[in-house]
């Protein structure tokens, strides 16, 4: 029987490709996307075209009773869920100074509260299996910081916080919970970045290039494997050797 893996933030970028590359690995997909967009079907046929099912849940992970809605659709639907990956997130990058409170709060609402409001209603699944993965998504800026990315980093810095503590309060369950934290990775965020700038971050990274997608894709799926049954509480980067 296929596994079944929730990816929030599942239709574009690093969760589109942790969706395609579960679904390489024979997984079941369920993937939360907050509004209709035009990547929704292609990214659903694109998994489905590995012999697997991929059903689309609607919702906003900041919101607790959507996260409470769209978490039963998936039980109801699969039966269980035996990997979560929180990778939905926003950025709203800018000098704390002239930042609003509406800014901050919102990309801490939706990268951090979003975490726990998907892990509370995905946690007593996992408890009645007794089994399960939780693998978060974090940033190396939540360890370093970052000018300009003061609302982003604390958001990346809880959810670390929030792996570890989580971690050790799951493991007699035998549910591991661990997070990925990215560098520069080419999405469509960073797209948007003059090519000089881009050249001047590759400067600085040991590997002098960015990553891709794929990379953390690779991570997340060791993590939701039965390879890496003792691991738990860890934060793995995956920033071409940015923080050492």
């Amino acid at each position: 029987m296929n596994k079944i893996a929730l990816i929030t933030g599942g239709t574009r970028g690093i969760g589109k490709q942790i969706a395609l590359t579960l679904a390489e690995e024979g997984y079941n997909i369920a993937i939360n996307y907050r509004t209709q967009n035009n990547e929704l079907e292609q990214t659903k046929k694109e998994i489905e075209e590995n012999n697997v099912q991929c059903f689309a849940v609607q919702g906003d992970v900041s919101n607790y009773e959507d996260c409470e809605k769209f978490v039963k659709e998936v039980v109801d639907h699969y039966g269980s869920i035996d990997v979560l990956v929180n990778n939905a997130g926003i950025t709203k990058d800018m000098l704390l100074m002239r930042m609003k409170k509406e800014d901050f709060e919102e990309v801490i609402d939706v990268n951090l509260i979003g975490t726990f409001n998907v892990t509370k209603q995905v946690i007593p699944v996992m408890m009645k299996a007794r089994n399960g993965r939780i693998i978060n998504i974090s940033s190396v800026v939540g360890i370093s910081g970052n000018a300009g990315q003061t609302n982003y980093s604390a958001s990346k810095a809880g959810i670390i916080g929030f792996t570890k503590s989580l971690a050790k309060e799951v493991a007699s369950r035998n549910i591991l919970v661990n997070a990925v934290a990215p560098g520069f990775i080419q999405t469509d965020m960073t797209a948007s970045l003059k090519e000089e700038i881009k050249e001047e971050i590759a400067k600085n990274i040991p590997l002098k290039r960015m990553g891709e997608a794929k990379d953390v894709a690779n991570i997340v799926k060791f993590l939701a494997s039965e390879e890496s049954s003792y691991i738990t509480g860890q934060v793995i980067n995956v920033d071409g050797g940015m923080l050492m």
